[in-house]
């Protein structure tokens, strides 16, 4: 939507067309170019009438955007900005086609939130269950359901209701700021769980109390500068649909997103190869079997992987709105990312096996018990129970 190839050709076409076109007899408002549409002279006290971008995600090119001309001869400003306004907001159809992709999300960030909220109250419940491994996890649970929630409220208080994005008033906007500070959320903490696991591996002799005070502050401290001047970039643009942007992510989200991300995958990469080189020397020479090691290490990137969210790395691979396969793509891109966090629940949790003995001991209840080499267990239980006398642990 903010391509600048695209700016610079359209307006360059817009500003021919205004150079070619003659101006109306009397006062009119001088054609501009906003960005988006270019408006021809018109004369004062009229609209000007332009079809919607076919490049905004949720605009439909067939209805019309207007903009209004004053009886000075001077295109109206918005009371906010004070800046030259285009109204866009006639733009979004009554009943949007992306209703059944909606439900989908809905469903899917409701089931999760469900799950997430069951799960901090299980590990609330047990106190006996409190470490800095644990910790990390709960709040990793709280950013997904915070996220879960805005993304409800969004869908509930602002998408379904096409008066509330045509009149953007303040509390939506404040909404979607929220909402943007919620996801960068998963993304920090996600980082913060990659990192403990990659300091508790790699570096023996660490402060667990000062890791989780450094981690507590990372994830929830490093969104809000990025969050804080989006909102301030917005604001300032008077942007319309209560900011509504499906398009490609601002430069000030994408860096903490893609930089998070790509640091994920190092840790990744690293566990992997630290894992496999203690699991070759905990099986003694010649004793470690290749297809064993790596069929360790599959299951670490396996478990690890939909925690440390490096799923979202194809997010930028989109079909255009035209592709035969873009309704696939927005139906799997809802369930992958609606249900990331029942599936963070599921395994971290409802699949612990501390938890579920926990759950055994408290009510008694007759439970699965996983095998010795289950998937419920990550790969560092293997590390720790290779080394003599060390005690296991599970992620």
């Amino acid at each position: 939507m903010d391509d600048p190839e695209r700016i610079a050709r359209d307006q360059l076409a817009c500003e021919l067309a205004v150079n070619q076109s003659a101006p109306p007899d009397g006062v009119y408002c001088a054609g501009t170019f906003d960005t988006w549409r270019c408006w021809p002279h018109t004369p004062a006290n009229s609209t000007a009438y332009a079809a919607c971008p076919d490049f905004v995600p949720g605009f439909a090119p067939e209805l019309m955007a207007h903009k209004l001309c004053t009886e000075n001869g001077t295109w109206w400003h918005h009371p906010d900005s004070g800046r030259p306004w285009s109204n866009y907001t006639t733009c979004v159809r009554e009943e949007d086609d992306l209703s059944d992709i909606i439900a989908v999300y809905e469903a899917g960030y409701s089931v999760s939130l469900v799950a997430l909220l069951l799960s901090l109250g299980i590990l609330l419940y047990f106190k006996s269950l409190r470490c800095a491994r644990i910790t990390v996890h709960m709040n990793l649970f709280a950013s997904f359901a915070l996220n879960n929630a805005a993304w409800l409220a969004w869908y509930a208080l602002v998408v379904r209701q096409p008066a509330t994005l045509r009149a953007s008033p303040a509390w939506c906007r404040a909404l979607n700021a929220g909402l943007q500070y919620a996801m960068l959320t998963n993304y920090t903490w996600m980082l913060c769980e990659g990192l403990y696991l990659h300091t508790v591996l790699v570096s023996a002799f660490v402060s667990e109390r000062r890791l989780v005070r450094a981690l507590l502050a990372a994830g929830w401290l490093l969104p809000a500068p990025a969050a804080a001047v989006n909102a301030a970039r917005r604001a300032a643009a008077a942007e319309p649909l209560c900011w509504a942007d499906d398009a490609a992510p601002r430069l000030e989200l994408a860096l903490l997103v893609c930089g998070a991300v790509l640091l994920n995958l190092g840790f990744l990469c690293n566990i992997v190869r630290v894992l496999c080189t203690k699991l070759r020397a905990g099986g003694g020479a010649g004793r470690a079997r290749p297809s064993a090691t790596a069929l360790h290490a599959l299951r670490a990137t396996c478990l690890l992987a939909p925690l440390l969210g490096l799923q979202f790395l194809l997010t930028p691979c989109a079909p255009p709105r035209s592709h035969p396969y873009w309704l696939l793509y927005e139906y799997v891109t809802a369930l992958s990312t609606s249900l990331q966090g029942l599936c963070v629940a599921v395994l971290y949790c409802f699949c612990n096996g501390e938890v579920l003995a926990q759950l055994r001991r408290r009510w008694r209840v007759l439970t699965f018990r996983p095998r010795a080499n289950s998937t419920t267990n990550t790969t560092v239980s293997f590390v720790r129970s290779a080394a003599p006398g060390a005690g296991e642990e599970k992620v």
